[in-house]
């Protein structure tokens, strides 16, 4: 999905992201397992570009719910253990803002960050995330850390009941840097299903966590509450792939770690 200005999603963009979250056409299953399924897209193998989408039933959980976990920031420092650092740059519609997020990458590769314009919207009963990248001229890359790029990301939250919804994260990234196989296949069978999970026991405490921390603050369902200050779009430009340094991982053997949540029934050949 290339992007030649920064524009604010419209309707079209966020009915065309439902319909690719629902879609299975063009999309390989590789793992299912305990109510969450992922797939993958493939691409040209050159290509560091990946396309994945997890899909989860949650059952004792509202979409409500799940929508304010997925936007709450204060609530996400306690449950994230991947970010390293998220905040938000400023505000420029009633649903749209830009932010700034920094996550931990599997050892040994370096940790990733992204600069990204997040819009949302109430569709009926169900609720749409979505991002992609931008440059901001007060954030450029840091040297310490790979700037990624979403082309396209997001979330699409679907009520089953008053008291069930279905969560589909869809993602199409460029992580930069030739990263290694193991890195692609790590993500699809530990990491996808694993963050799924964290998600979702995160929501079956956010109510009581909500109730002692500002209950009634919640922005992304009443935008006269947000304190972020206004930018306007001429300060933001479409941050492209090509004009990032690309760093080589590709040698990077996979470091020993805990798989306790992998094993071969997870995935679907």
């Amino acid at each position: 999905m290339a992007r030649e200005s920064v524009q604010v999603p419209d309707d079209l963009h966020f009915t065309s992201f439902k319909e690719e979250c629902n879609s299975e056409k063009g999309w390989c299953l590789k793992y299912k397992r305990s109510g969450i399924t992922v797939w993958i897209q493939m691409t040209e193998e050159e290509k560091a570009l990946h396309k994945i989408k997890c899909r989860m039933f949650c059952k004792d959980l509202s979409a409500d719910t799940l929508y304010d976990v997925l936007h709450d920031a204060e609530y996400r420092r306690k449950w994230d253990e991947n970010m390293i650092e998220t905040f938000d740059i400023g505000r420029l519609t009633a649903n749209a803002d830009v932010g700034y997020y920094a996550w931990r990458c599997p050892k040994p590769l370096k940790n990733r960050d992204v600069v990204t314009l997040r819009s949302w919207i109430p569709v009926g009963h169900d609720y749409i995330i979505m991002n992609y990248s931008v440059k901001h001229p007060k954030y450029p890359p840091k040297k310490e850390r790979v700037r990624a790029v979403s082309i396209q990301t997001g979330y699409l939250v679907e009520t089953n009941s008053a008291n069930s919804c279905t969560l589909t994260y869809l993602a199409e990234v460029d992580p930069k840097g030739s990263l290694p196989k193991w890195v692609m296949n790590h993500s699809w069978q530990l990491l996808a299903p694993r963050a799924m999970r964290k998600i979702y026991k995160a929501c079956l405490k956010y109510p009581e966590w909500k109730q002692k921390h500002n209950p009634s603050f919640k922005p992304w369902v009443h935008p006269e509450q947000s304190n972020l200050p206004t930018i306007p779009l001429s300060e933001l430009s479409i941050q492209h792939a090509d004009s990032l340094e690309n760093i080589d991982e590709s040698g990077i053997l996979e470091a020993k770690e805990e798989k306790a949540d992998s094993s071969d029934e997870d995935s679907v050949n």
